[in-house]
């Protein structure tokens, strides 16, 4: 690799895992060598154990690749502190794919806090450069949708329990749309360890995509879990904007106050500026 070694202070701002992740993909497309110290000093524990983090690092690398990759990515898939792997199929996914290319993600086994064991091939071919979106018309809400899933030990009735305590939030508050989550026991063979948890979204007229969600803990009930996802998925929604706040958090932006929309929403344009990448290969 040419050019001057790169240093970055892993410990900065929040201290997580998401600098070294954007600094390891820079580093590889633009051939700079990297030191990262103080990696996740911010957090109680090291590492990256999630499927969805691991994801983040290699799309950027691949997509700029010579021929086609097949990522076989191991680690938790529904995980704290990362984003559920439905939300990367469901919501992360579509969106991403805006931006002109399609990736394949196919789960061939799903991991839960602590032990992970989860598995998740991704396929994806390289492109030459990536297309600008716009995601500024939010449109409204036209389709509420979800999955509250269990697996291993824990009865089927934890799912029915999330997926109807998330129904009744959401319609004190939405009540002219179909709330559909369907709960699901997630097959033996095809999920590691024990685990519950819940993922809502709501598409709008315009093709956004918001979503909620929340994973079981140790003596918490199954209601309060289908709730917090509910009221997750409900103030991204009053937010006013076209993206959640899970989408907001990927790159640097600049932030400036919106002229054309109702002045009693405090409602802003983020703009990102790209640095123009090209695949030197195609």
């Amino acid at each position: 690799m040419a050019g001057q070694r790169v240093e970055v202070d892993g410990g900065i701002m929040e201290g997580g895992g998401q600098i070294l992740r954007v600094s390891t993909a820079l580093s590889c497309l633009l051939g700079l060598p990297l030191r990262v110290q103080k990696i996740r000093a911010g957090r109680s524990t090291p590492g990256l154990r999630s499927v969805c983090l691991l994801m983040q690092v290699s799309m950027p690398c691949v997509l700029f690749a010579a021929s086609a990759s097949e990522l076989r990515l191991k680690g938790g898939t529904n995980a704290e502190m990362a984003p559920q792997i439905d939300y990367t199929t469901m919501v992360f996914k579509p969106i991403v794919e805006k931006f002109g290319f399609k990736f394949n993600c196919d789960i061939k086994m799903r991991g839960y806090y602590p032990k992970g064991g989860g598995e998740v091939i991704v396929r994806m071919s390289p492109v030459k450069q990536l297309n600008p979106i716009n995601l500024t018309d939010r449109g409204s809400v036209t389709k509420i949708y979800g999955r509250a899933f269990v697996a291993g030990v824990l009865p089927f009735k934890v799912a029915k329990d999330m997926a109807a305590a998330a129904v009744r939030c959401i319609r004190k508050e939405i009540r002219d749309l179909y709330v559909n989550i369907q709960p699901v026991q997630e097959p033996r063979d095809q999920a590691f360890g024990n685990g519950n948890g819940i993922i809502i979204i709501a598409e709008t007229s315009t093709g956004c995509l918001f979503a909620g969600s929340s994973l079981g803990k140790r003596g918490v009930n199954a209601d309060k879990v289908g709730i917090e996802a509910a009221e997750m998925l409900l103030a991204n929604l009053r937010h006013g904007g076209a993206v959640d706040e899970y989408l907001q958090d990927q790159a640097k932006f600049s932030v400036k106050k919106s002229e054309d929309e109702d002045a009693s929403k405090d409602t802003y344009v983020i703009e990102c500026q790209g640095i123009g990448m090209t695949n030197p290969y195609l």
